[in-house]
C-alpha cells in the first residue's frame, strides 16, 4: 500500500511538470492583459522543435555529446515556441486582432505543425518508423547521482531530470518578480489598467510583447519535457492530449499566482492519472474521474465569482486590446 502511494505521488509529479510550465507561462502572459489560448499549440511547437533539433544533432555525429544533446533541443524548443508566441503578439498587440480567436487559431496551427513534422521528419531523410532519440532522451532523464541511495524517498522525489526542478525554480522566480521587483509591478499595472500605466510612463507595448514571448518560451518547455523526459525522446502525434488546456485551467485554479500553481499542477497531475490507481473502475466511472480537473476548475470559478475578492480576480484588462488613442 505504501509503495502504491509513493508510486502515485511520483507519477503525479511527472504529470504535473508540463502543466506547471504551461501554467507559469500563461500566468506571465495574462498578467500583461493578454489571454493566450494558444498555449496548447505553443507546447506542441516547443516539443516538436526540440525533437527536430535533437534529431539533426544526434544523427549528424558519431558520438553525440550529452551536453549538446541537452542544449541543442533546449534552444530549439525555446526558439520554436517563442516564434509562435511572436505571431500571437504581433496579431493581438500590434494589429489588435481578437485574442480569443487568435489563440484558438494558434493552437490549431501549433498542433498541426507538430503532427506534420512528427509524422514526416524521418521520411525527409529517407528513413522509416517513428522518431526515437534514445541518447537525447537519456540525457534529459538523467537524475541526481545520489537519488538511488536514498531509498523510496529518493526514488519518489529526486529521480527526475533537470527540467522538473527547473519548472519549480521558474515558478518561484516568477512569483518573486511579480511581487518584489519594479518591472513586475509595472507588468501587473499594464494588465490592470494599461491607460494609467501608459500615462505613468510605462511602455505598455514593450511589456506586453516581452511577457507574451517569455511566457510562450516557458510554456514551450512543457512540450520539451513531455517529449524528452516523459516519453524518453519519442514523438507520438496528438500525444500531448489535453495537457495544454489543463495548464490554462490551472491558471484560474491558482488565481494567477505562480507559487500556488506549483501545488495546483501537482493536484491536477494526480487527478489526471487517478483513475489508473483506483482498481475495479468501469468505463463510465473512469470517465467521471477523468473529468475531475475540469469540475474542480468550474467550482473554483464559481467560488471566486461569488466572493468577488479583487486579489483573486484576473487582471482587469485581460483579453482586451489597448488603444492608446482612447487614453
Amino acid at each position: 500500500m505504501i509503495k502504491t502511494i509513493f508510486a502515485f505521488i511520483n507519477a503525479a509529479i511527472i504529470q504535473s511538470i508540463p502543466l506547471l510550465y504551461g501554467a507559469t507561462g500563461e500566468i506571465i502572459t495574462e498578467k500583461s492583459g493578454n489571454l493566450n489560448l494558444g498555449i496548447p499549440g505553443i507546447m506542441y511547437m516547443g516539443g516538436i522543435s526540440g525533437i527536430i533539433g535533437g534529431y539533426l544533432y544526434e544523427h549528424s555525429v558519431a558520438n553525440p555529446s550529452a551536453i549538446l544533446c541537452v542544449l541543442i533541443p533546449l534552444l530549439s524548443s525555446l526558439i520554436g515556441s517563442t516564434l509562435l508566441a511572436l505571431i500571437y503578439s504581433f496579431l493581438t498587440i500590434s494589429l489588435r486582432v481578437n485574442q480569443n480567436v487568435t489563440g484558438l487559431a494558434l493552437t490549431t496551427f501549433g498542433i498541426g505543425i507538430g503532427n506534420f513534422f512528427g509524422g514526416s521528419l524521418l521520411s525527409f531523410f529517407g528513413e522509416t518508423g517513428s522518431i526515437s532519440l534514445i541518447r537525447t532522451g537519456k540525457a534529459f532523464k538523467a537524475s541526481l547521482p545520489f537519488a538511488h541511495k536514498l531509498g523510496i524517498f529518493g526514488k519518489t522525489f529526486l529521480s527526475f531530470g533537470f527540467l522538473a526542478y527547473l519548472a519549480i525554480a521558474i515558478a518561484l522566480v516568477t512569483s518573486y518578480f511579480f511581487n518584489r521587483t519594479r518591472a513586475g509591478l509595472n507588468l501587473r499595472a499594464v494588465g490592470e489598467n494599461p491607460a494609467t500605466a501608459d500615462a505613468a510612463g510605462i511602455n505598455v507595448t514593450k511589456y506586453k510583447y516581452l511577457s507574451t514571448l517569455i511566457g510562450g518560451a516557458i510554456a514551450g518547455l512543457g512540450g520539451l519535457y513531455f517529449v524528452m523526459d516523459y516519453t524518453g525522446g519519442a514523438w507520438t502525434n496528438n500525444g500531448f492530449g489535453d495537457r495544454g488546456w489543463l495548464a490554462i485551467a490551472i491558471v484560474i485554479f491558482a488565481i494567477w499566482r505562480p507559487t500556488t500553481a506549483i501545488l495546483s499542477s501537482f493536484l491536477f497531475g494526480g487527478l489526471y492519472i487517478l483513475s489508473i490507481y483506483i482498481p475495479g473502475l468501469s468505463g463510465s466511472a473512469k470517465e467521471i474521474i477523468n473529468m475531475l480537473p475540469y469540475v474542480v476548475t468550474i467550482l473554483v470559478l464559481v467560488i471566486i465569482s461569488m466572493r468577488k475578492k479583487r486579489e483573486n480576480q484576473p487582471p482587469a484588462h485581460l483579453g482586451l486590446s489597448y488603444f492608446r488613442e482612447e487614453r
